[in-house]
């Protein structure tokens, strides 16, 4: 493997130990919660000439200070921590998994997998993995993510590069997939609706990204496996790993016959459980499938039940394997397996509360929605050329993705603006929707206000005990920069030979 140049080196140094010095993170949206409130109450003395998509009235921030906003704050404080949707989608799916590791089932497992998968396709193999799991809405970050610190551990390699090449692609690669998922009907319900303010006749397919997002994952998983084995994980080459976990070490040895039996009895049960859920969603009345009848759609119960599924598929072959290699021998086991996973996520779960108070003010105050809005009224008082300004949504968006988290929610702000403004160049919205989806993929694994980003910190923090908000931007930067680079040009040749982004609706705009 090649080092990064020293230069870099340097510079990535730099920036692990100036994120390193920022206060714990709970300690930081505390800090960002103040300010929230601080800006709210300085910009809601002004008036701006921006009207709010969401209700057609002018733009009005709100200031957090006022005794009504305060008082809302904190009566919803225990509401707002309690449905914040990350802390569920972790710990319901973590009660499942922590069985499987409890008993056993995933170290071998992953024991039987690295005797057939040469080390050196690891990296492509998880970045692969990470992409397909956004099918799975957000159980990459619960799964695929420290099932990449714990594989390439067993493979003698740094768990963290694991980490960081499983969490770009997941999260920085979240634009890129093989597979259909409930966001491509969702983001071309809100280009459609945007399109529509200068042509009603226009109509978007729903997978009017596809091909686009599928040869992505290719480039994705090139990248991402360039810059994992030549400039990641030779930096980590000196970082000390505190903590070797007795499971972990355990991947080193041989499976015995038990094992064996009962590694094959789980691995059938998993396998006949995907059988039965086939069965159960393949009929068109099924109970599974969303109002308009697909299995994939927004809203669709399979899409809303991924997590639980998850939780079942460890659960049940977890204690199948318990029971038949002697790790699980009573009700007891299965419970204890739950709760010593539950005690890791302590730490957080206090971070989660002071992020879900931060979001909740930083919603209420408008400030994201003006910082939008600006952002794209500046780009449209430019009046760049064609390619230039789809590069222009690319860096606006991961610029406002730093801030702004939901893809929906930023999109729905956006799009109004965006998709006429270059429907007017003669730049299609499969286009700007391409180009919005590569800014909001490539700035997620860098933004600590990114809700999964302190659980990315938590499974570093399994090896590398000193590992802080620094070490992750630090380790995850090469990857920001490179996919924003990479991508962007491969958008602009993509659509300069004309190929088509994704499906055709019957009538509309073209896909290209």
């Amino acid at each position: 493997m090649t080092p990064p140049p020293k230069a870099s080196q340097r510079l990535l140094s730099l920036i692990e130990r100036a994120g390193n010095r920022l206060p714990d993170p709970a300690v930081l949206f505390i800090a960002l919660l103040v300010i929230t409130w601080a800006l709210s109450a300085l910009f809601s003395l002004f008036s701006y000439d921006l009207t709010d998509p969401r209700t057609g009235q002018p733009l009005v921030v709100v200031n957090q200070l006022a005794p009504e906003a305060m008082t809302a704050f904190l009566a919803d404080m225990v509401q707002t921590f309690a449905h914040f949707h990350p802390i569920g989608v972790v710990l319901v799916a973590m009660l499942g998994i922590g069985v499987a590791e409890h008993s056993g089932f995933i170290h071998t497992a992953l024991r039987a997998m690295l005797r057939v998968t040469a080390n050196w396709l690891l990296t492509p193999m998880i970045i692969g993995v990470g992409i397909v799991s956004h099918t799975a809405a957000d159980a990459g970050y619960v799964l695929v993510i420290p099932l990449g610190g714990i594989i390439f551990h067993a493979a003698g390699r740094h768990p963290l590069a694991g980490i960081a090449a499983a969490f770009a692609g997941v999260s920085g690669g979240y634009a890129a997939n093989f597979v259909p998922s409930a966001v491509d009907p969702m983001l071309q319900g809100i280009s459609q609706s945007a399109a529509q303010i200068l042509d009603p006749a226009v109509s978007l397919n729903p997978l009017n990204n596809y091909f686009f997002t599928a040869s992505s994952s290719v480039l994705i998983i090139l990248a991402g496996w360039l810059i994992t084995d030549r400039i990641v994980e030779p930096r980590l080459r000196h970082t000390a790993i505190d903590q070797e976990e007795e499971a972990e070490g355990s991947l080193q040895a041989e499976t015995g016959p038990r094992e064996q039996r009962a590694l094959r009895a789980a691995l059938w049960t998993m396998l006949g459980s995907l059988l039965l859920l086939l069965l159960s969603a393949l009929p068109e009345g099924s109970a599974w499938r969303g109002s308009n009848g697909s299995l994939t759609e927004f809203g669709a119960p399979l899409m809303e039940a991924i997590v639980p599924l998850i939780f079942l598929f460890f659960l049940l072959p977890g204690v199948v394997y318990g029971v038949m290699a002697g790790t699980i021998s009573s009700s007891r086991d299965v419970i204890d397996g739950m709760s010593k996973t539950m005690q890791t996520m302590a730490y957080y779960l206090v971070i989660m509360f002071f992020i879900a108070q931060f979001i909740y003010a930083f919603s209420q105050s408008n400030l994201g929605i003006l910082l939008a809005l600006s952002g794209a009224q500046s780009l449209q008082a430019m009046g760049l050329p064609a390619a230039l300004t789809v590069s222009g949504v690319v860096l606006l968006t991961g610029l406002l993705n730093l801030f702004v988290g939901s893809a929906s929610a930023k999109w729905a702000l956006l799009a109004p603006i965006l998709v006429p403004m270059l429907m007017e160049l003669g730049i299609s919205p499969d286009l700007t929707q391409a180009a919005y989806r590569v800014g909001d993929s490539t700035t997620n694994i860098i933004t600590p206000l990114m809700p999964y980003f302190p659980l990315v910190v938590v499974y570093c923090q399994r090896y590398v005990r000193e590992t802080g908000i620094g070490t992750v931007v630090a380790m995850m930067l090469p990857y920001t920069l490179s996919f924003i680079v990479i991508w962007t040009l491969f958008l602009l040749a993509y659509w300069g030979l004309g190929i088509p982004l994704g499906l055709q609706a019957s009538y509309g705009y073209p896909a290209s």
